[in-house]
């Protein structure tokens, strides 16, 4: 298990990509890396699912992990805390589907 939190995934990634001294790629380059990656991603749980082939759910873990850099990339380029943005996001689903599923 891993026990990091989403701040520092987000450093360890910016870490990584200021080692290679280059720096993030412009941000549509960075959109079509995560939409490519999704794809990847796609096809995956797919073939896990049996739609496609027999999957490997090693492929899937890889896959997952491909997307979250690539989100990382975008959100860092722009500075966004991505704690901060997911805290919004449930907060957002828990008003808006309140009386949507029934609570256990």
């Amino acid at each position: 298990m891993c026990d990091l939190r989403v701040s520092d995934i987000q450093r360890m990634v910016d870490e990584w990509i200021k080692s290679f001294g280059g720096g993030y790629w412009n941000p549509l380059s960075m959109l079509a890396a995560l939409v490519e990656e999704v794809g990847e991603l796609a096809r995956a749980l797919n073939s896990l699912e049996g739609g496609k082939g027999c999957g490997d759910i090693k492929f899937l873990v890889e896959e997952i992990g491909d997307v979250l850099f690539a989100l990382i990339c975008i959100s860092n380029y722009y500075g966004i805390d991505m704690g901060v943005a997911l805290r919004k996001s449930v907060e957002k689903y828990t008003v808006r589907d309140a009386n949507r599923w029934v609570k256990k």
